[in-house]
């Protein structure tokens, strides 16, 4: 499932590596993610395809809703790349338990920015910020059209919006994490509140690892932590922004099946693979939904059953957080899918808002309650 740094648990956390580097250039469309038989005709469906459809897509929501699905219809129907933003697909070999799509149902579409970690490297939202971008530039500069996919709210503003990266420390880091082990939780989040009180209430007190990068960051910078979080505007690339979901009691059975087929297919066995390759030693992928919990039968810990059903909750409570940072964004359209309705049914209503009067939606149309309400009922299904 994907991890807990899926939204804002990825904070800004580590200095960009050297993978930026390796992977933001025409690598980006290497043999392992791109079929060389695939045109721009071959994916138009005989459709004509105007300027607004050109546009950058982002399909972002809640775990388990359908945006791989919905975004390979619509890659499908404007001739158009993926561009991943999934924190945990960027890992190679976590493929079961992060439902990556494979390669053989990708139906021709190129995929960017999957399997471009190793299991051991941290993730960094400034190197994934300039990793995308470029391969965004690409697309679009071949005439394609780039559809963002996943639910790492973070990561998705860090291409649609100015987010600034500061610097880190590693002494100042290894010391704070140092007064967190010995202090606790709370007395970190009282420091915190003396030195930005803002930060500290957008901070839930439980998260650590965040209190400790905002107060690193003031201490470097001399600055207040919020000054380096997300100014959304409007989008970055006149991007359209959809928020797929679905009823919470149908979301939440699709999640306990998914955990079970996931199972059905060898999660443990790719679990037990990435263990041996040093999964427990990677500070951002050893938190991936699932794979803890894999990990804890593999140790005895749990049995096959108490993995599934612990899977299935912190899943749960993953989704709950992920639709709070979405819905704070008013610059989204609102799709709410139910059993009936499938990604064809709502990649026809988007096609067509992308070549209505009504494309500009993040230029504004949903910054009323009404608004939001009417663009949303235009593309239900």
């Amino acid at each position: 499932m994907t991890g807990d740094g899926g939204s804002a648990r990825h904070g800004l956390g580590t200095t960009p590596t050297n993978t930026t580097a390796s992977h933001t250039s025409a690598s980006h469309t290497s043999a392992s993610h791109t079929s060389a038989s695939h045109t721009s005709a071959s994916h138009t469906s005989g459709r004509s395809t105007t300027a607004n459809s050109r546009r950058l897509i982002v399909i972002a929501g809640p775990t388990g809703t359908g945006k791989s699905d919905l975004g390979l219809e619509l890659a499908v129907r404007l001739g158009g790349e993926i561009v991943n933003a999934d924190s945990m697909q960027l890992y190679r070999g976590m493929d079961i338990g992060t439902a990556k799509v494979p390669v053989r149902q990708r139906r021709g579409v190129p995929h960017h920015l999957l399997d471009i970690l190793e299991i051991t490297q941290p993730a960094s939202v400034a190197a994934y910020q300039e990793q995308a971008r470029a391969v965004i530039d690409d697309v679009s500069a071949r005439g394609r059209t780039a559809i963002v996919v996943g639910g790492s709210g973070l990561y998705i503003q860090a291409i649609v919006d100015e987010i600034d990266f500061p610097p880190t420390d590693p002494a100042v880091r290894a010391r704070l994490e140092g007064e967190l082990v010995e202090r606790g939780l709370a007395a970190l989040h009282r420091r915190l509140t003396a030195a930005d009180p803002v930060a500290a209430a957008a901070i839930e007190p439980a998260n650590g690892r965040r209190m400790v990068r905002a107060l690193e960051v003031i201490e470097i910078t001399g600055r207040p932590f919020i000054a380096s979080l997300p100014r959304p505007g409007p989008a970055r690339y006149d991007a359209l922004l959809v928020r797929l979901d679905r009823r919470t009691a149908d979301l939440d059975a699709r999640l306990e099946r998914r955990v079970r087929s996931m199972v059905d297919a060898g999660f443990l066995d790719e679990v037990r693979d990435l263990d041996r390759a040093g999964l427990r030693q990677g500070l951002t992928a050893s938190r991936a939904l699932g794979y803890r919990q894999m990990l804890a039968v593999l140790d005895g810990s749990f049995d096959i059953e108490q993995a599934i059903v612990a899977t299935a909750a912190a899943t749960r409570r993953f989704v709950r957080r992920q639709r709070s940072w979405f819905r704070r964004d008013t610059r989204m359209v609102g799709v709410e899918l139910d059993a009936r309705a499938g990604s064809l049914e709502v990649s026809d209503r988007l096609v067509a808002l992308l070549q209505s009067d009504a494309a500009p939606v993040s230029r504004g149309l949903l910054s009323s309650p009404r608004a939001a309400r009417a663009a949303h009922r235009r593309v239900q299904p």
